[in-house]
């Protein structure tokens, strides 16, 4: 079974106010980039699985925090509780 087909199995939650991406973790829950855009330092990711988020929000601009956000969630086997 694929990562898009247990993903499917839940419900999608709400989006939040200034989310920029969304990932979807191995286990079927999210991961979600929310800030202000590219050039910003507020961006940060958060997963709504495990509760694990970026470390250093206060300095991360969108191209650095992209990839560890989709590092995490491929790595994340967390599924949603809710």
């Amino acid at each position: 079974m694929t990562t898009a087909a247990r993903a499917s199995a839940f419900t999608e939650p709400d989006r939040p106010k200034g989310l920029l991406i969304r990932f979807v973790t191995t286990g079927g829950s999210y991961v979600d980039v929310t800030g202000h855009g590219e050039h910003a330092q507020d961006n940060r990711w958060n997963c709504l699985g495990c509760g694990d988020t970026s470390r250093s929000p206060e300095q991360s601009y969108l191209f650095n925090i992209r990839p560890d956000a989709n590092d995490h969630a491929t790595a994340c086997r967390a599924i949603p509780l809710t």
